[in-house]
C-alpha cells in the first residue's frame, strides 16, 4: 500500500514536473496526508545530472535544484494558509454548534486557543519537520485563531529546513533516492499508529465524560 502510494507520487512529479511538486505539496500541507517527503526526495533527485536520462529514460524530466525547492515551499505555504482558513472560518462556528456530536466542547476550544497563545509557534514550527503530523497541524492552529502572521513565519521557518534538506539529498543520492525513503516510510507508520491510537484513546475517554456527565444524580 505504501509502495504504491510512493510510486504513484513519483510517478505524478515525473509526468508533470513543477506543476506535480506544486499540486502534491500543496495537498500535504492541508490535510491530506501525501508524503511530502517522496516528492521532495524524488524531486531533487530529478535535478541530479542524468538521473532523470538514466532512470526514467525522459531527459526532458530533469528538474532545476533551487526551482523544485522554491515551487514546494510555495505549495506547503499555500496548502498551510487554506488549511488554517478552513480551520479559522468554520471550526469554532462547526464546534458551537455541533461540538456535542464531535466531542469536542467550546471551553476546550478556548483552552486550545490559549494554548496556541503560549506554545503555538513551537508547535507549527516543529510540526513542519514530523511526517504526517505536518499535513493536519494548520487547522487546529486555525480553529484555535493563532495570529496569522505569526503563523506563516513558523510555518515558513518550520518548512525551509524539510524541503530544503530533503531535497538536497535527493538530489546527492540521485538514482539512490529510495535509501531514504525506505528509512522514513516505518517512521511514518509508526507516527501514524501513535496517532490513531492517541485518536482512540481521546475518543473513549470523551465518551465515557459524556456518559458520566449525562447519567442522573444519585438520589
Amino acid at each position: 500500500m505504501l509502495a504504491s502510494i510512493s510510486q504513484f507520487v513519483a510517478d505524478q512529479v515525473a509526468s508533470y514536473g513543477y506543476a506535480g511538486i506544486f499540486v502534491l505539496t500543496l495537498l500535504g500541507s492541508a490535510c491530506i496526508p501525501i508524503p511530502s517527503e517522496v516528492v521532495l526526495l524524488f524531486g531533487g533527485a530529478l535535478a541530479s545530472t542524468g538521473f532523470a536520462e538514466t532512470a526514467l529514460h525522459q531527459p526532458e524530466a530533469g528538474l532545476g535544484l533551487i526551482a523544485v525547492m522554491v515551487v514546494a515551499m510555495a505549495g506547503s505555504m499555500v496548502g498551510s494558509w487554506l488549511a488554517y482558513w478552513a480551520g479559522r472560518a468554520g471550526g469554532r462556528p462547526l464546534i458551537d454548534r455541533w461540538g456535542r456530536y464531535l466531542l469536542l466542547r467550546p471551553h476546550e476550544v478556548d483552552r486550545a486557543h490559549a494554548w496556541f497563545e503560549r506554545h503555538g509557534e513551537a508547535a507549527v514550527f516543529f510540526s513542519r519537520m514530523i511526517p504526517l503530523a505536518r499535513a493536519f497541524i494548520s487547522l487546529p492552529a486555525g480553529v484555535a485563531q493563532m495570529d496569522f502572521g505569526r503563523f506563516s513565519l513558523y510555518t515558513f521557518l518550520g518548512n525551509l529546513p524539510w524541503t530544503v534538506g530533503l531535497t538536497l539529498t535527493g538530489y546527492a543520492l540521485g538514482e539512490n533516492w529510495r535509501t531514504l525513503e525506505r528509512f522514513l516510510q516505518p517512521l511514518g507508520i509508526v507516527l501514524g499508529v501513535l496517532l490513531l491510537g492517541g485518536l482512540g484513546w481521546w475518543i473513549a475517554k470523551r465518551l465515557r465524560d459524556r456518559r458520566t456527565e449525562d447519567a442522573p444524580a444519585e438520589p
